[in-house]
């Protein structure tokens, strides 16, 4: 089995000011991942501590990326603690929100967490896939979200320099266009939110990784 890990860390930009950082590492073991993101920011004039821990496998079954479980705490902005399990691949949740536990099921699609998201979607772009569906587990609903890919682009990207990256606009419950860059392993480079009144930005400042190009 391979064991490998990647490791990023993000710049958070909020109506383009510079309001925090974002990091996060994935840690291979053969064909699963345990995933941890933390982030700290001011968001609205509160300081707010985000840390999750996701652990996610591929399923042989339908032959996809499915999160397992994570574990998600918040402290200021919109603070909570938040456990999820998933069953039946990525079928069913069971969620603990800060102690009260609800049920999810879909019908068609995995329920996943925002770092399982990832990784599908950049599984997806690699099969050369240009649209599909996904369904984020959200605290207290399930949020379906439709995927555009856009045609590549080629722009500056420090310290890297010039870059040929991939769009791909969400649309759904959020609206968000992601940044893919196929000569560093099809990894996020930036994300841009579309808020009504916020608008997010994260960027990629620091990446390494020991990981060859077909895992995750």
């Amino acid at each position: 089995m391979e064991k490998c890990s990647r490791s990023s860390n993000y710049d958070i930009y909020l109506s383009g000011i510079h309001t925090g950082t974002m990091s996060r590492t994935e840690a291979w073991l053969g064909e699963a991942a345990v995933v941890t993101s933390k982030s700290e920011a001011s968001i609205l004039g509160i300081g707010t501590q985000y840390n999750q821990r996701a652990e996610l496998s591929w399923s042989n079954t339908t032959n996809e990326w499915v999160t397992d479980k994570f574990h998600q705490k918040v402290t200021g902005f919109r603070a909570r603690d938040m456990q999820a399990t998933f069953s039946n691949n990525g079928r069913e949740s069971r969620v603990d929100l800060d102690g009260d536990i609800e049920s999810y099921a879909s019908a068609d699609i995995p329920l996943r967490d925002v770092d399982t998201l990832a990784i599908q979607m950049r599984q997806y772009l690699l099969q050369g896939r240009k649209q599909f569906a996904l369904i984020r587990q959200a605290s207290d609903a399930m949020e379906r979200y439709q995927f555009y890919v856009q045609d590549k682009l080629t722009t500056n990207v420090e310290p890297w320099g010039e870059l040929t990256l991939i769009p791909v606009e969400q649309t759904g419950a959020e609206e968000v266009t992601y940044y893919f860059a196929p000569s560093m392993d099809y990894q996020l480079i930036k994300a841009r939110y579309h808020g009504i009144i916020l608008q997010g930005l994260i960027e990629l400042n620091h990446y390494s990784s020991s990981c060859g190009e077909n895992v995750g």
